[in-house]
């Protein structure tokens, strides 16, 4: 049976992030088994999204017998997992950046004014470079193509360019 949204103007099958909060309580307390997956498969796409933050918000005052924990697990595996992603996409982004630069580790991690095994910890995601430090090491790469194009770049016109001749 479909789930019955009463006082509450939403289409059923509208994306759960369109929903008023009212009608995500609705479903929580007398939505189905495939109402709930629906729930789960929101949060679990978007662990730091409005839906997840209200269901939290939701459980914070009513627990419902059975559902509580298995949202309250939904949400916090679901964020780890994200967290997970983040870490490795960061890892990655570090080192396509040391590639891109050019430079031995060691030379990298002095000129961003770290350790080459501190660089490391950020290159395998063990640990996550600060902001600050990320858009250092971009920054860095961004300086060093810059003058590989200036090394690159004819020096006075016509030099390089073998049409003059």
């Amino acid at each position: 049976m479909a789930l019955t949204l009463r006082n509450v103007d939403v289409d059923p099958d509208a994306p759960l992030d369109t929903w008023p909060y009212e009608a995500l309580v609705t479903l929580i307390e007398r939505g189905s088994v495939t109402d709930w997956a629906r729930l789960t498969a929101h949060v679990k796409e978007q662990p730091w999204g409005a839906v997840a933050r209200q269901v939290q918000d939701y459980l914070a005052y009513e627990r419902p017998v059975g559902l509580a924990p298995l949202l309250e697990r939904t949400i916090a595996a679901a964020r780890t997992a994200q967290e997970r992603r983040e870490r490795a996409d960061v890892a990655a982004r570090v080192d396509e950046l040391i590639r891109r630069s050019g430079l031995t580790t060691a030379e990298f991690a002095s000129r961003i004014g770290t350790s080459r095994s501190r660089l490391s910890t950020y290159r395998t995601g063990s640990v996550t470079p600060s902001a600050a430090l990320l858009l250092r090491m971009e920054r860095l790469v961004e300086r060093l193509g810059h003058a590989q194009a200036r090394l690159a770049r004819p020096s006075w016109p016509g030099q390089g360019d073998e049409s003059v001749l």
